[in-house]
């Protein structure tokens, strides 16, 4: 089938087909899961599990409607789910590949008391840094991401944009600009120690104005706690040659969202 899609030039239509039937998948489970909550919650309202939409199945005439909270939960999905398993993956797979970056993170995380939280994580610059890192080389959703031109137009750079006219910004070319960040291939934290003017002004892993994502602060305290963890109770976490695992199994491949080319992420731990 993918060989006739593509004789007929139409691989990119089968690309889209695929992408459209996801997305059905998704919104069937999430109408599944909205009625099982439903169920539960009439059934035994003191013994149903509270969840972040547990007041909106409470609105009701008030609330939002089943296709709204629908909407709600795949979008939950999407930005705050493979986002930050993607982003954790490729920040531990980086830190265990550089031992000098992991030693030097293990010294950090040997001052925190063994009940820590993210209070105590905040103080902690060098955590900061890899997590910085990680956003900047592996980026979740680094791919281009279309706005439209107002209708008067507008003025960007010293250019004239006319109306009507889309334009576009992408993360993966611009993180990798030699003069904002030398060395740009390179994992390196140390360069989230002293940024400059212009990387603070290029980087835009949450994007930002008034889109920026609204779950920001959230996810980067997910990142601080989960690496925290993760590195405090695996301190000699490695990378993994199981099932013939090797870094080409970590190549960036952009589907919208970035994710390692095999996959998968195997760490001996």
């Amino acid at each position: 089938m993918k060989e006739e899609a593509v004789t007929r030039g139409a691989a990119d239509v089968f690309k889209w087909w695929l992408f459209m039937a996801a997305g059905q998948r998704m919104r069937q489970y999430a109408d599944q899961s909205i009625q099982r909550y439903r169920t539960s919650l009439a059934a035994n309202p003191i013994l149903a599990k509270s969840t972040l939409f547990t007041k909106l199945f409470d609105a009701g005439k008030e609330g939002l409607s089943d296709e709204q909270i629908r909407a709600e939960a795949l979008g939950y999905i999407v930005a705050g789910s493979d986002t930050t398993a993607n982003t954790l993956s490729y920040l531990v797979w980086s830190v265990c590949r550089h031992e000098e970056v992991k030693q030097t993170l293990l010294k950090e995380l040997q001052e925190l008391p063994e009940d820590f939280h993210d209070e105590h994580l905040k103080a902690l610059p060098y955590l900061q840094q890899v997590i910085e890192e990680t956003l900047r080389l592996y980026s979740a959703a680094p791919a281009a991401i279309s706005r439209e031109v107002p209708q008067a137009g507008a003025d960007l750079a010293k250019f004239r944009i006319r109306r009507g006219v889309t334009v576009t910004t992408q993360a993966y070319s611009l993180y990798r600009d030699r003069v904002i960040f030398p060395e740009p291939e390179k994992f390196d934290p140390m360069r989230w120690a002293t940024p400059t003017p212009e990387m603070k002004h290029a980087f835009m892993a949450f994007g930002g104005g008034s889109r920026v994502f609204l779950g920001m602060h959230l996810a980067r305290m997910g990142f601080r706690l989960a690496t925290a963890r993760f590195f405090h109770a695996f301190p000699h976490a490695s990378r993994s040659n199981l099932e013939g695992m090797t870094d080409k199994d970590m190549v960036p491949r952009i589907y919208f969202l970035l994710a390692p080319r095999g996959k998968r992420c195997l760490i001996d731990i």
